[in-house]
């Protein structure tokens, strides 16, 4: 049985007061949609698309809020009834030592979490998705996804959770230390497997057929003075009709990734655009930054986590018979989530800086402001984005800004 000890207490406190603050936010952002379309997006909506943007808001905010609830009930259920001391008495009962221990207890809870999901990505990706014509996934790739996630993430999370919990088992006080350092090399080699090794597991990558914007787009990066290990289209569209760009891999080997519906939907200087702003980001440092900033976070986990570690009153909180690292890591995780939250703030208020940035980056290097205007306009009309988020959602969740904010911005370069 749990002990109801402080532990408990702030975890419960945490869990139910978290559910509270995103019920209010997602409440007050449903109640500032309004019928009138902002000056800025007449013609691009017409009444009946803008309508549907704002139930598309409605109808996912709804599906999330119906998800959080359960997520709620099912760990409070769970941590009460004693779940993890279950689970945890399942994976000694294989007899094997601490860490194989461990890796089997962190494996069933994934795989768990992956079962339970399962539903709600198929009520969102089959039945939401596809009420608003975004949904192109065939059950096919739906169900080889789920399996090559589930799988990636097994073996990913494996090997960490094996540097964690060796190094905590015999490196002693600066254990955490030598983890920290072990992380870092692990993400940077991680930088550039992901887009060799990993992305193309889910999605096709066509290097651009010669044309007119492959040329216009090499022309930009030789006068920018930025190098490219590749351009590629890969076919989003067999998921969605959405449109993105993103670059992938990390010095030498960045790479241009196009989606197929950013290629039929846009014209040829809007994708530049597009992409001059992830240049921006690169020329502006802010990646690096980004990445240091991570791993000074990681820091502070880790750091906070060794005097959590094998800690029995955390341990009784969830009723558990026996006290291990393993265990520690997963408990510790609901006591740092107020921390997560905060430093998940600051990220986030810096990235909408970034954003800005990044955007002048693009509109003063292509000498072609509207074109970017033009580009935010359709993404938002193809995604059907929320043009009018209230600013408490903004502040606590956007890491970019919204999109009208944005304009604004783009605007001032032209006087």
């Amino acid at each position: 049985m749990v002990e109801w000890n402080g532990y408990l207490v702030f975890i419960l406190a945490i869990l139910i007061g978290n559910y509270i603050l995103t019920l209010i936010v997602e409440n007050l952002n449903i109640k500032r949609l309004s019928p009138a379309l902002p000056d800025e997006f007449e013609g691009h909506y017409d009444a009946e698309k803008y309508s549907k943007s704002q139930n598309y808001t409605r109808v996912t905010t709804k599906f999330g809020n119906i998800t959080g609830t359960f997520d709620l009930v099912l760990i409070i259920v769970f941590i009460l009834i004693g779940g993890f001391n279950w689970l945890d008495n399942v994976a000694r009962g294989f007899g094997f030592g601490e860490i194989v221990s461990g890796l089997i207890f962190a494996g069933l809870l994934i795989i768990g979490t992956q079962i339970v999901s399962i539903p709600f990505s198929i009520y969102s990706t089959f039945v939401i998705e596809e009420k608003f014509g975004f949904n192109r996934t065939t059950a096919k790739t739906f169900v080889l996804d789920l399996l090559k996630g589930l799988l990636i993430s097994v073996i990913l999370s494996a090997l960490v959770l094996w540097l964690i919990l060796w190094f905590f088992g015999e490196m002693g006080t600066y254990a955490w230390l030598y983890v920290w350092g072990a992380m870092i090399l692990f993400q940077v080699l991680m930088l550039y497997i992901s887009p060799v090794l990993i992305l193309p597991l889910f999605n096709k990558f066509t290097p651009l057929e010669d044309g007119e914007l492959k040329k216009t787009i090499v022309n930009y990066m030789q006068k920018n003075r930025f190098k490219l290990k590749g351009l590629f289209t890969i076919d989003g569209s067999k998921r969605s009709s959405k449109a993105n760009a993103y670059f992938t891999g990390f010095g030498k080997l960045k790479r241009v990734a196009l989606y197929d519906t950013l290629i039929e939907k846009f014209e040829v200087r809007e994708i530049l655009t597009v992409l001059a702003h992830e240049v921006g980001h690169s020329k502006l440092k802010h990646i690096p930054k980004r990445i240091f900033s991570g791993i000074l976070q990681m820091g502070l986990m880790l750091f906070l986590l060794s005097l959590f570690i094998k800690n029995e009153g955390l341990h009784a909180a969830f009723g558990m018979e026996n006290v291990s690292i393993y265990a520690s890591l997963i408990f510790f995780s609901f006591i740092y989530s107020p921390v997560s939250m905060v430093l998940g703030l600051i990220s986030t208020i810096s990235s909408r800086k970034h954003e800005y940035e990044a955007d002048a980056f693009a509109g003063k290097t292509t000498g072609d402001p509207d074109s970017m205007i033009g580009a935010l306009k359709k993404l938002s009309v193809t995604n059907l984005s929320n043009l009018t988020p209230h600013p408490l959602k903004v502040f606590l969740e956007y890491d970019h800004p919204p999109v009208l904010a944005r304009i604004k911005a783009i605007r001032k370069l032209e006087r």
